[in-house]
């Protein structure tokens, strides 16, 4: 289907010999200007005030369509019944006349003596059409001075602030991308412009907005009819497109919408889509648009913290992108493709945060990783002191809110000894939160480095349900260091649950005066959380509720 607009002196419509002659839908856009000038009889005008309505012949859009529609209006506001339903004759107005050139002086002074425009109504077109008309006769303004030339300082994109068809109509056409190419001092004078990259069905969408204050989007004329008003620089459309998907956004299609939004730099949308996949990052991942996202995207998505998704199945989505852009490339799904496909993906992975069984069973055995990636890696899952790696091994957290911790001693003393026996203490909450670590008393010996496994146990089914083999350091003071689990541990209400910390190091600072009820509230709302310890039958390394380790837990609520 071919998309054109035609500009004539008198009317505008579209023939429909050429529809009939055989055009496919593939052919472009175009807009058709038979006229002596960019817009009609008179020549460019650098001003955007210029009167809609003065003798720059009329204007029009014709969109050839497979369904019927009705006739379109430049120069009639809502109030007049104007829009895509009828086209109304407009009075010219009085007021900043559009500059002649010597030549059109002469040819027009005699037409344009004692000549008035009175309203009149054209019929609509039927359901039946194949195109859009819009035709307004228009009347010449008396010629100025064959040696005068008005120009007026332009105000460019001023239709970006007139938000509906009549403030835009009460100066010209709402696009300062159309106001340039017709009336700007390089206007075009080609009788017709090609327009490659536009869908007649945007298009279409464009004009009945500009014209109609229409919204006319679908899903699957969004994207197109976003790309238009881009182009042409109407933000009234896009706005609209882009709340249409905003209410559409899903996780099955949410990185189809990221990869547009990030084409369209539109960042509310995109924030909102990563938002989307954080909350439900399995789906997203499962959906069949996720294969077809842009390395950047892809590497977007996967250096952010937020993920709610183990990691072997972060690895296992990769290498299913891999694939499939190495076959868009006309390449052989090897292993050595998959990784030249990932390029700097692959750092992204955090292969520590994964357990040595879901390592051994996925990504030591792809191929895709090197062989001293792979033993660098399962040295740090199993040696002590672990060595260094290069890949992050930072927790992805997918909670929102403030991070929130608690502290169950009033005092800190010295000297507590480690003998490989675990520090363990019960404890409950009243409510649902994800515990995210713990806080440790460090060394009484100044600096220094220790070696910890940390887990959160359930007391009636004795499940772990959260550990890390992991390290911290110490500065010699009676602070608490940090030491985080890989993932969020989620902890009931009511639930009794085990802290475990099994640390390797000198001996260290210990709390005292410990309390056996532990309320935090959050300053902004007011919500209490509240702990309750308990003694931890069996092997504890001598932790109580008085005394001992795992001074803090950290939390999200």
């Amino acid at each position: 289907m071919r998309c054109c607009v035609y500009l004539f002196q008198q009317s505008l419509q579209c023939s429909p010999s050429k529809m009939a002659a055989g055009e496919s839908n593939s052919r472009s856009s175009c807009l058709n200007l038979s006229t002596s000038g960019p817009l009609g009889n008179a020549p460019p005008s650098n001003s955007a005030h210029s009167s809609p309505a003065s003798n720059r012949g009329a204007v029009g859009a014709a969109v050839g369509m497979n369904r019927g529609a009705g006739n379109a209006n430049p120069r009639s506001g809502p109030e007049n019944g104007g829009g895509a339903e009828s086209a109304v004759r407009s009075t010219p107005s009085a007021q900043n006349p559009p500059r002649q050139s010597v030549a059109q002086s002469g040819a027009t002074s005699g037409a344009a003596s004692n000549m008035t425009a009175t309203p009149s109504s054209s019929s609509s077109s039927s359901t039946a059409s194949t195109s859009v008309d819009a035709s307004a006769a228009v009347s010449s303004l008396p010629s100025s001075p064959a040696s005068v030339l008005v120009y007026r300082e332009p105000v460019y994109n001023w239709q970006a602030t007139k938000s509906t068809v009549k403030e835009r109509f009460a100066l010209a056409v709402g696009s300062a991308v159309f106001d340039a190419m017709f009336n700007g001092g390089m206007a075009t004078t080609s009788t017709e412009i090609e327009l490659p990259d536009v869908e007649p069905a945007a298009f279409l969408a464009l004009l009945k907005f500009l014209y109609s204050d229409e919204v006319q989007i679908g899903p699957e004329t969004v994207m197109t009819t976003l790309y238009t008003a881009k182009k042409y620089a109407v933000p009234a459309l896009e706005a609209h497109c882009v709340e249409f998907l905003k209410k559409n956004l899903r996780a099955d299609n949410a990185f189809m919408l990221l990869t547009q939004a990030r084409l369209f730099d539109e960042p509310q949308l995109a924030s909102l889509c990563l938002e989307n996949i954080d909350k439900n990052t399995a789906d997203a991942l499962a959906a069949e648009g996720f294969t077809d996202v842009d390395l950047d995207t892809l590497m977007a998505v996967l250096e952010r913290d937020t993920l709610g998704v183990r990691e072997v199945r972060l690895f296992g989505a990769a290498v299913r992108w891999a694939e499939a852009e190495a076959q868009r490339q006309q390449l052989q799904p090897t292993p050595e493709n998959k990784r030249r496909m990932l390029g700097k993906a692959i750092s992204l992975i955090r292969f520590p945060l994964m357990t040595i069984e879901e390592f051994a069973a996925g990504p030591a055995q792809s191929g895709i990783l090197t062989d001293r990636e792979v033993v660098s890696l399962f040295l740090h899952f199993t040696v002590n002191p672990k060595p260094h790696v290069e890949f992050i091994d930072r927790p992805r957290c997918c909670l929102r809110g403030k991070e929130c911790s608690i502290t169950r001693f009033s005092q800190v003393e010295s000297r507590w000894g480690y003998s490989g026996t675990s520090d363990r203490i019960r404890f409950s909450v009243n409510r649902r939160i994800f515990v995210v670590g713990f806080g440790l008393y460090g060394s009484i010996h100044g600096p220094t480095d220790y070696q910890v496994n940390i887990q959160i146990i359930h007391t009636d089914s004795n499940t772990v349900l959260g550990q890390n083999d992991t390290g911290f350091s110490c500065d010699g003071t009676a602070s608490t260091f940090r030491v985080m689990f890989k993932e969020p541990v989620e902890i009931l209400p009511s639930v009794n649950y085990i802290a475990c910390a099994t640390l390797k190091g000198p001996d260290s600072h210990y709390g005292t005066k410990g309390m056996r009820k532990v309320t935090h509230e959050a300053p902004a709302t007011g919500t209490k959380t509240c702990f309750t310890f308990c003694y931890a039958a069996g092997n504890n390394n001598g932790t109580s509720v008085e005394d001992g380790q795992i001074p803090e837990v950290i939390f999200y609520t």
